[in-house]
C-alpha cells in the first residue's frame, strides 16, 4: 500500500503563487507516475499535471501550461506542484495521485491512478 499526503494549499489572491507538496510513504518502489488532479465544486475531478519517475515524461493540462510546474524527488518520495500566476478559476481541491503501472506514456485519466491523497484546498480570490 502507498499513502499520499498533500500540503501547501491556502487562500491567495489572483496573480499569487503557491507550492503544493505530496509526500509518499509505504511501498513507494512500485510507483511510476505521479500526478496532480483538481476538483472544483460541482465539477468532475480533472487532470492538472503528471510526471514520470526519475524526471521522465511530463504532461500538463492546457489550462495550466506555462503557469504550473510539476517536479519530484524520488529519494525524498515527494512531488511538488509550483503554481504561479494563479487565477480564480484555479480554485479547487487539489489531489496528488500515483499510478503503479508502467504505461507507455503517463496517463491523464484519473481512473488509471491507484492511490490518492486526501486533497488540499486552494482558493484564489479575484
Amino acid at each position: 500500500q502507498v499513502q499520499l499526503v498533500e500540503s501547501g494549499g491556502g487562500l491567495v489572491q489572483a496573480g499569487d503563487s503557491l507550492r503544493l507538496s505530496c509526500e509518499a510513504s509505504g511501498r513507494t518502489s512500485g510507483i511510476n507516475d505521479m500526478g496532480w488532479f483538481r476538483q472544483a465544486p460541482g465539477k468532475e475531478r480533472e487532470f492538472v499535471a503528471v510526471l514520470r519517475r526519475s524526471g521522465g515524461r511530463i504532461y500538463y493540462a492546457d489550462s495550466v501550461k506555462g503557469r504550473f510546474t510539476i517536479s519530484r524527488d524520488d529519494a525524498k518520495r515527494t512531488v511538488w506542484l509550483q503554481m504561479n500566476s494563479l487565477k480564480p478559476e484555479d480554485t479547487a481541491v487539489y489531489y496528488c495521485a500515483a499510478d503503479s503501472r508502467l504505461r507507455t506514456v503517463p496517463s491523464t485519466n484519473r481512473l488509471y491512478y491507484d492511490y490518492w491523497g486526501q486533497g488540499t484546498q486552494v482558493t484564489v480570490s479575484a
